[in-house]
């Protein structure tokens, strides 16, 4: 197997094996990642490839907010899925004005709010793995 295919082996069996936590980390990772792209688009000195470097990866990222935003339990109708569902249409609209005027500040925008929930949810399921599982009994001595 060559290294390509080796990486693309490696990247499937992990989103596979992962956890639903670890899969929403993932796709936050994926939309930062999409956008860092997008805004290197913006240096490109072609004109055609600038905007399909933008365009492409700015789709990429709205995907990946959407595919977020219906994860959401429709069922749950509290304050926090309200704010995220806010939220997220919120990045959407950024997103698309970003990408209909080419202009990067809306990007920023929203790396800036997307990384924050990233390094929030993150830090969530890190305290999640720390939970004891069952109460010690060696803590009642």
């Amino acid at each position: 197997m060559n290294p390509k295919e080796l990486a693309k082996s490696y990247k499937s069996n992990s989103v596979e094996t992962a956890s639903p936590g670890k899969l929403v980390l993932m796709l936050f990772d994926g939309a930062l990642r999409f956008m860092q792209v997008a805004r290197t688009g913006f240096n490109e000195p072609n004109p055609v490839a600038r905007n399909e470097i933008i365009n492409n990866n700015i789709t990429k990222t709205q995907n990946i907010i959407t595919e977020l935003q219906i994860s959401l339990d429709p069922t749950m109708d509290t304050d926090f899925t309200r704010t995220m569902r806010g939220l997220y249409d919120f990045m959407l609209k950024e997103l698309q004005k970003a990408n209909l005027k080419k202009t990067i500040g809306p990007i920023d925008n929203v790396y800036k709010m997307l990384n924050e929930i990233r390094d929030a949810w993150a830090e969530m399921l890190t305290k999640q793995d720390q939970k004891p599982d069952k109460p010690s009994l060696s803590s009642n001595a």
